[in-house]
């Protein structure tokens, strides 16, 4: 039996007094005060031994309660405490995961207006052609026609009528509230609420940048090389996600999409005429870029890259976090870690993270990689375990390193981190001058740019003041791209031309090389119209490339040496040359990659 001089006791002595008495007060008020005092299922065995008269401790919770009973917060037997309508109404809804509806939103206005669009085709079916004039009509950008057309199954049957495309908005329009909502109704699969990369894989390559690749201006030339397109679609497909999908989970989320700029990037494709200005996702420039920078890794070309290779991207690079990206740390594909081949996909998020070390995501990738043990901390071992290689790097270059120890000093106070002696991915991205702290641990090059840089470089250089890191590489590697190619062209043409005088004078005077007046004005006739004929070849059979094999013995070259003072041995001169030379320009990349394919065997 519990003391009531015990001041834990007092209260649960006090209510047993009156349980044994037979008053019943406090039973009524604490039946009456709070039900879900008797209904709790860790209460009910103790109230239980209670009335039967044990001597026990309730928790300090039970407690307070009971206290508040019995100092007199007691209501009338049979009423219970109800929290008021009228204070339930006042709390406003603030959620809205298919965004905000839009008040006096008059759907009949949208169907009738879609209606009359529908009347203007034959049986009042819509083909993807037709699209656009609907997409308009129902107030989406031009672009997402295909998406429109594809979500009501115009893929199945190749028209959408209005009848099914009408029931599909009106759904649409009651649960979808905002663009991007809406876009991720259209593509999402069913019964989900998030975009994967194969959900863009019919917007971009089957219909809708399969539509900007054809309409578009600036992309017209891709009309004939496949391959370069299914490349493109790749570079966006990877764009997207690298700034998009913040989450890092694969999965691209209406509140992902809404607070990224990509619906205003579709939609300025429609007034944009150069697709290179936008420099987010659909550059053509910056797309040419990387593909040539993975194609000059790719030495066996099977679009797989392997430690050794990337490697030699930037020789300065550590070897060490190579070695962490292969392991799986932040490529999306498995095969990664369990080949140990990078995929070109995979190869477009190194690239733009190697090249611009100041973007969130970037800072994401390299943490990732820095970190070993995943705890969401870099530690001072892992700090130590990447700048022991620098130091042997240092050490073969002849420049004696800084120890550890000072270069520590110097990266905290670069970070200044909240926790000292822990540096957090919050702290690099704060401090503003995170691709400084990454480059003094695995880049050797651009540490060293950065030690020997003047400090005041930066203010001088204004010519572009918002373009980032990565757009600035990425336009002086075009310019260079396209300056090689270029000299390589003029080379092409006059080995080409050299070839062709040494030609001519064996072929015409093979004993005695001493060609008279009269013969040189023959021969300049010659080679000019055997040059004449090569241009006209090679643009003939750029157009048809995509349509049969590039080979001596097609019709295209055949009819090339009717029209033209050419026979086959100049057809074998003329792919030899060439070949041998690796003659491509920005708007012909698929020509190189179909001369090793198709053309090793007529060689």
């Amino acid at each position: 039996m519990g003391q009531p001089g015990n001041p834990g006791r007092a209260t649960l002595w006090g209510y047993r007094k009156h349980l044994i008495r037979g008053n019943s007060v406090p039973v009524d008020a604490m039946r009456t005060k709070d039900l879900s005092l008797r209904q709790d299922p860790d209460l009910r065995k103790e109230l239980a031994m209670l009335a039967r008269g044990c001597d026990f401790v309730l928790p300090s919770r039970f407690k307070r309660r009971l206290k508040a009973i019995q100092q007199g917060q007691q209501v009338q037997p049979g009423k219970e405490e109800t929290i008021s309508p009228e204070i339930s109404e006042n709390i406003p809804k603030f959620y809205f995961p298919g965004g905000k509806p839009k008040e006096n939103l008059n759907i009949n206005a949208h169907i009738i207006r879609i209606q009359k669009i529908f009347s203007q085709f034959p049986n009042e079916k819509a083909s993807i052609e037709d699209m656009g004039k609907v997409a308009k009509a129902c107030q989406c950008p031009l672009y997402w026609k295909a998406p429109l057309f594809h979500s009501t199954g115009g893929d199945k049957t190749g028209f959408v009528s209005v009848h099914n495309f009408t029931a599909m908005w009106i759904k649409m329009l009651q649960t979808c509230h905002d663009d991007a909502s809406k876009f991720v109704h259209l593509l999402a699969k069913p019964g989900r609420c998030y975009l994967e990369q194969e959900d863009f894989i019919p917007f971009l390559q089957c219909l809708a940048l399969q539509d900007v690749v054809n309409s578009h201006a600036s992309l017209a030339f891709l009309k004939k090389a496949s391959d370069f397109h299914s490349r493109y679609i790749t570079t966006v497909i990877q764009r997207i996600f690298y700034n998009v999908n913040r989450s890092w989970t694969g999965r691209i989320s209406s509140s992902e999409l809404r607070r990224s700029n990509f619906l205003e990037n579709v939609a300025l494709l429609e007034e944009e005429t150069d697709v290179n200005q936008l420099t987010d996702y659909f550059s053509y420039e910056h797309f040419y870029v990387i593909y040539c920078k993975f194609w000059e890794l790719d030495t066996d070309h099977d679009l797989y890259i392997s430690q050794s290779e990337l490697a030699q991207h930037s020789h300065q690079v550590s070897r060490k976090i190579i070695e962490r990206i292969f392991s799986g740390t932040v490529t999306r594909n498995k095969r990664t870690s369990k080949d140990g081949r990078m995929s070109y996909a995979d190869f477009v998020w190194f690239l733009i993270s190697e090249e611009d070390k100041k973007t969130s995501t970037s800072i994401e990738y390299w943490f990732r990689c820095m970190d070993l043990d995943g705890d969401g901390v870099l530690s001072m071992y892992e700090l130590e375990y990447f700048y022991q290689e620098q130091c042997h790097k240092l050490e073969s270059m002849s420049i004696e390193p800084l120890p550890f120890e000072d270069c520590l000093c110097q990266m905290l106070d670069l970070v200044n981190p909240q926790t000292q002696g822990k540096i957090t991915l919050c702290d690099l991205k704060r401090c503003k001058m995170s691709h400084v702290f990454f480059d003094t641990f695995f880049n050797i090059e651009k540490y060293l740019e950065h030690e020997q840089r003047d400090p005041f470089s930066g203010l001088r250089d204004q010519s572009n003041p918002y373009a980032s890191d990565w757009e600035k590489y990425a336009s002086e590697e075009y310019d260079v791209l396209l300056a090689e190619e270029m000299a390589n062209e003029q080379e092409d043409n006059g080995n080409v031309y050299r070839t062709l005088r040494l030609r001519y004078e064996n072929t015409h005077n093979p004993v005695n090389h001493r060609m008279l007046a009269s013969d040189d004005e023959q021969k300049d006739l010659w080679i000019n119209d055997k040059m004449t004929g090569f241009v006209a070849m090679e643009s003939r059979c750029t157009e048809q490339w995509d349509q049969e094999a590039f080979s001596p013995r097609s019709h295209v070259l055949k009819e090339q040496q009717r029209s033209c003072t050419i026979d086959s041995d100049d057809v074998i001169f003329f792919i030899q040359v060439k070949v041998n030379i690796h003659v491509f320009n920005h708007h012909k990349l698929t020509a190189q990659i179909r001369y090793g394919h198709s053309l090793a065997w007529s060689l």
